[in-house]
C-alpha cells in the first residue's frame, strides 16, 4: 500500500486535472446533444462547468481515491453522466454518435490543452526539468516564480496522461461507455440492437474483467501501453 504522504502528495497534482476532465467530459456530451435538437441536459442543470452538478461521490470521489491506495491498481472514475434523449436528436442514429464521441474528443484536445501548456511553462523557465518529476521530500523550489510554475508543470503532465486515460477507457466498444455508443450507432440495425441490450451490464463486464486483471495482466498492459504511447507522442510533438 502507498504511504499517505505519496497518495497525499499525487493527490495534490491529480485533483484538479481529473475533475476538469470529467468535469468536460460530460460537458461536452451536453452541448454536442443541445447542439442536435436534445435540451434534456440543459433544461436539468447540466450543460454547466459547475462541478457539482457532475460530481458523482462514488465514480469521482471514493474511486479514484481506492484505486491510488492500491498498489499497481487500475485507475478507473467517473463523473455523473449527462442525460440525453436520443428521441431529441434531429438524426438519432448519427447525432448519438456525434454525442457519444464528444466526451473522448474533449479529453484529446484537453490532453493537447495540457501539453501545450507545459510546453510554455518549460519556455518561461527551462530549469523546472532539474526538479522533474517532482517527488515527495524533493527539496523546493524557494523562488516564487518556480514555486508558482512548479505545480502547474507537474499538474499539465499528469492532465496529459489522465486525459489520454480516460480517452482510451471511454472509447472499449462496450456499452453505456461512449466506445459502445458510438459503435451501436454505426453497427446495422439488427447488430446494434444486439449490443444495445449489453448496456445494463456493461458496466459490470468492464469492472470484472478489472477484478480479473491484476491475475492476467492483459487489461493493464494494453492501456498502460496505449496511454503511454499516445501520451508520449503528443509530449514528443508538442515539447520537441
Amino acid at each position: 500500500m502507498n504511504s499517505l504522504p505519496q497518495i497525499l502528495y499525487t493527490i495534490s497534482y491529480m485533483a484538479l486535472p481529473l475533475l476538469l476532465a470529467m468535469v468536460l467530459h460530460e460537458y461536452a456530451h451536453g452541448w454536442v446533444a443541445n447542439r442536435y435538437g436534445d435540451a434534456t441536459a440543459r433544461l436539468q442543470g447540466r450543460l454547466t462547468l459547475n462541478p457539482l452538478a457532475h460530481v458523482d461521490p462514488f465514480g469521482t470521489v471514493i474511486l479514484p481515491l481506492l484505486c491510488l491506495l492500491i498498489p499497481g491498481g487500475f485507475f478507473l472514475g467517473w463523473a455523473k453522466p449527462v442525460p440525453v434523449n436520443p428521441a431529441q436528436l434531429r438524426n438519432p442514429r448519427r447525432d448519438m454518435a456525434l454525442v457519444a464521441a464528444a466526451g473522448p474528443g474533449m479529453n484529446l484536445l484537453l490532453a493537447i490543452a495540457s501539453a501545450v501548456t507545459l510546453s510554455l511553462i518549460l519556455t518561461i523557465d527551462p530549469t523546472l526539468t532539474a526538479y522533474w518529476p517532482p517527488q515527495p521530500g524533493m527539496g523546493p523550489r524557494r523562488d516564487l516564480l518556480g514555486m508558482f510554475l512548479l505545480p502547474l508543470a507537474a499538474m499539465a503532465l499528469y492532465s496529459v496522461f489522465i486525459n489520454i486515460l480516460l480517452m482510451m477507457f471511454n472509447l472499449i466498444p462496450i456499452p453505456p461507455l461512449d466506445g459502445g455508443r458510438v459503435l451501436t450507432s454505426l453497427l446495422p440495425a439488427r447488430s446494434a440492437m444486439a449490443l444495445s441490450r449489453l448496456e445494463p451490464y456493461g458496466m459490470l463486464i468492464i469492472v470484472g474483467l478489472i477484478m480479473l486483471d491484476p491475475q492476467i495482466h492483459v487489461i493493464r498492459t494494453i492501456t498502460g501501453t496505449l496511454v503511454n504511447v499516445m501520451a508520449s507522442s503528443i509530449l514528443s510533438t508538442v515539447l520537441q
